[in-house]
C-alpha cells in the first residue's frame, strides 16, 4: 500500500490560518470581557437575606418589623430599595433597616472585616457615603455605628450610635433631645433614650446630607465622652442604610466604603498613650445640692485655643448657676465655653471653673470628659 506523503506547505498554510482564527476568538474574548459588568446586580427578598459586593462589604434586606415584601436590589458599589410595601404607626418602630455593613451582624460577618476591635486600638475609621432620596416615603437615611462590652458579632449590642442623614415625614429617633454638639466639623441635635435591649444615642442632621466623607471614630469617642461606652469596649460594626415606617421603594445607597485602622499609638483613647488633657472634678455635696469645681489641665506640646470642655452630667443633676465659664444646657450632656478674655490653655496649663447645681436620688459624678473634642483623663 503506498504511503501518503507530507505536504509541508499545506501544513504551514493551515496551521497559520488555525492561529489567525484562533487570535480572532481571543480578541473578541477579551473586548466581551472588558464591556461586561464587573457584577451583576442582584435582588434579595428574603426577610434577613443579604449578598456581598466589592468581595468586602455585605447587603442586608433585614425586614424586621413588617410581614409585607421588600426586596432590596445590590449593585456594585451600593443598593436601592427595589420594593417596600406596607406601612407601620410612626409613633412606633420601623418596619426594615436595609442596609449595607462593614463588620458583624447577627454571626453574619463580612469578609475580611477588621471588626469586633477594641475602640482603644482603633487609630481612625474613615468612612464615605451616598444616598439617593425619594419624597413618597416616610422614613429616615441612618447610618449605625455599634459598640458593645464585648467582642460579640451575634445579637444586640449594648450600645447603638445612630447618625440621621435625613428624615421625611413625621418620625423622631429614640428618647429625647439632650441638647446639641458639633461632632467632626457638623452640628447636630442630640438625641438620647433606649429601647428596652440596648442604649441608644442619636445625632440628627438639621437638613439632609446626601454624601459625606467623616471619621467614625469622631463620633464613638462623643459616645465614650458621654458615659455609654468605653474606651476597653469594642467596635463590632458599622452600617449605612435606611429606616423606612411608610413605602421607600427607590431609596439607594449609591456607594459605600469603610476601612478600620487599628494601631497606631497616638490614638488618645489608647491606655498606653499619654492623655491630652487632665480632668480634676472636686464636689461638695449636700440634701439635694452640690457644687462642683472642675479644673482643666493641658498635657499636649501645644495651647488649646478656644476651650471648651463636654460632659454628661448623672440623671437628675441640673445646674442652677455657673462661674468663669458658661455651661449649657442645664442638664444632660453639656458643654462649659471658656469667657471671652479666658479662651486660651497653655501647654502644661490649666484653666478652672465651676457650677451650683440640684440633684435627686444618689449623687454621682461624670465618667467621661473631652477637652475640644479629645479625650480627657479624670483625676
Amino acid at each position: 500500500m503506498p504511503r501518503l506523503r507530507h505536504h509541508p506547505r499545506t501544513l504551514r498554510t493551515v496551521s497559520a490560518a488555525l492561529l489567525t482564527a484562533l487570535a480572532a476568538l481571543a480578541a473578541l474574548a477579551a473586548l466581551l470581557t472588558a464591556t461586561a459588568p464587573a457584577q451583576a446586580d442582584t435582588t434579595v427578598c428574603e426577610q434577613y437575606g443579604s449578598t456581598v459586593i466589592q468581595g468586602r462589604y455585605i447587603v442586608q434586606n433585614n425586614r424586621w418589623g413588617t410581614s409585607a415584601t421588600q426586596c432590596v436590589t445590590a449593585t456594585d458599589t451600593g443598593f436601592r430599595v427595589a420594593q417596600a410595601d406596607g406601612s407601620v404607626p410612626t409613633n412606633g418602630a420601623p418596619k426594615s433597616y436595609p442596609s449595607v455593613f462593614n463588620g458583624c451582624h447577627y454571626t453574619n460577618c463580612s469578609p475580611g472585616t477588621a471588626l469586633p476591635a477594641r475602640i482603644s486600638g482603633i487609630a481612625n475609621a474613615p468612612t464615605s457615603i451616598s444616598y439617593g432620596y425619594v419624597d413618597n416615603a416616610v422614613y429616615n437615611a441612618s447610618y449605625d455605628i455599634w459598640l458593645d462590652p464585648t467582642p460579640r458579632t451575634d445579637g444586640v449590642n449594648r450600645t447603638e450610635i445612630m447618625i440621621w442623614f435625613n428624615k421625611v415625614g413625621q418620625i423622631q429617633p429614640i428618647g429625647s433631645q439632650v441638647g446639641t454638639a458639633t461632632v467632626a466639623g457638623r452640628t447636630w441635635q442630640v438625641w438620647s433614650g433606649g429601647n428596652g435591649t440596648n442604649d441608644v444615642l442619636s445625632f440628627v442632621a438639621p437638613s439632609a446630607i446626601s454624601s459625606w466623607s467623616f471619621d467614625v471614630m469622631d463620633f464613638v469617642r462623643e459616645t465614650v465622652a458621654r458615659g455609654l461606652a468605653g474606651n476597653d469596649w469594642y467596635l463590632t460594626s458599622i452600617q449605612a442604610g435606611f429606616e423606612p415606617w411608610q413605602n421607600g421603594a427607590g431609596l439607594a445607597v449609591h456607594s459605600f466604603s469603610s476601612t478600620v485602622n487599628t494601631g497606631g499609638g497616638s490614638n488618645p483613647g489608647d491606655p498606653g498613650a499619654p492623655a491630652a488633657c487632665t480632668v480634676s472634678y472636686a464636689t461638695n455635696i449636700w440634701p439635694g445640692g452640690f457644687t462642683a469645681n472642675v479644673t482643666v489641665t493641658n498635657n499636649g506640646p501645644a495651647a488649646v485655643e478656644g476651650w471648651q470642655l463636654a460632659f454628661t452630667l448623672p440623671s437628675g443633676q441640673s445646674i442652677v448657676h455657673a462661674w468663669n465659664a458658661s455651661v449649657t444646657p442645664s442638664s444632660g450632656a453639656v458643654t462649659a465655653t471658656a469667657p471671652a478674655g479666658n479662651t486660651r490653655i497653655a501647654a502644661g496649663g490649666s484653666q478652672s471653673f465651676g457650677f451650683q447645681g440640684s440633684y435627686s436620688g444618689a449623687f454621682a459624678r461624670p465618667d467621661a470628659f473631652r477637652l475640644n473634642g479629645t479625650a480627657c483623663r479624670t483625676a
